[in-house]
This record gives C-alpha cells, sequence and structure tokens, in this order.
C-alpha cells in the first residue's frame, strides 16, 4: 500500500513583536466539541508524482478561500502518528480569518440515518502565538512551529 502524502502551508505574521501562525480547525460533527490538539495548518493529500507546494497551495485555497502570495520556504516534512507523511512551507503573510471560505464535504449525518449533510471541510480559522498553536495543533504537526521558530531566527530579516 502506498504511503499518504499531505501538503500544506504554516502562514505566519508579526503582530506586536510576537510570531502569530494561522491555524484551521476541521469541520464536520467528528471534530465540533475538539478544540486542542484538533487544529491543522490548512492542507491536504496528494499522489506521489504530484508537485507537493501546488498541492499545498491549492489546498490552502480550497480550505481558507484565500491565495497563497508570500515567499514559499520548505520546511522538513514530518511523519504523522497514522503513518501519513506530511510536507509544508513557511510563508509570511496576513489574512482576516472573518473572511475565510471553506469548500464542503458530504456525509451521511446522523450515522445509518440515510440522510446526507452538507459540512465545511474547515469550520474556522485563527491566528494564535506560538506558545498557543502548540496547544491548539495537532501533536504530530508541532514540529513545523519549532522548525519555523528556526527558520526566523536564522532569517531575521523574515520576520
Amino acid at each position: 500500500m502506498a504511503k499518504k502524502l499531505s501538503a500544506g502551508i504554516l502562514l505566519y505574521r508579526q503582530q506586536e513583536g510576537n510570531v502569530q501562525v494561522f491555524l484551521v480547525h476541521p469541520g464536520g460533527p467528528f471534530w465540533a466539541r475538539k478544540d486542542d490538539g484538533a487544529w491543522s495548518i490548512p492542507k491536504g493529500e496528494h499522489s506521489d508524482g504530484d508537485d507537493p507546494l501546488a498541492t499545498a497551495k491549492r489546498e490552502f485555497f480550497e480550505e481558507t478561500g484565500f491565495e497563497v502570495t508570500g515567499v514559499c520556504h520548505p520546511l522538513s516534512s514530518l511523519k504523522q502518528p497514522s503513518g501519513k507523511v506530511v510536507s509544508a512551507w513557511a510563508v509570511k503573510g496576513d489574512l482576516d480569518a472573518a473572511g475565510m471560505k471553506s469548500n464542503t464535504f458530504a456525509l451521511e449525518w446522523p450515522p445509518r440515518s440515510g440522510k446526507m449533510q452538507e459540512f465545511p471541510e474547515i469550520d474556522r480559522g485563527g491566528w494564535f502565538d506560538l506558545s498557543t498553536a502548540r496547544t491548539k495543533l495537532l501533536p504530530g504537526q508541532r514540529g513545523f512551529l519549532v522548525q519555523l521558530q528556526k527558520f526566523l531566527a536564522e532569517n531575521q530579516a523574515e520576520q
């Protein structure tokens, strides 16, 4: 079985001297009451041979309604507890989280009811300082925050 691959964007900005990152919360009934440890960078799956950066940009747009326009700095891929490998790029940028528009998916809900409902793939997004982001982010993606901090320390001009 081929390994699952995913690619995403870790958008960051400087706000009042602090680095903030933009994270998204998955939509649908399974995630509705989950908060800490449930948020993610905007990302999506791709096939081996696809351009991961193109996938990351496309998924960012599909999940938020915003285009990625900044310079994309590659971060090291992280293997998730599920075995999926996530590639990510740090991008300096800004957006109004309240203006986010996500695509939707259909799901039989309640289960075995025969009723199909539409849910947003991402139900909300938000800016978090790095400390809060560590708590909100899925554990398997927290390494991206460490990599971002290292990148920013080495590239002061990017801040």
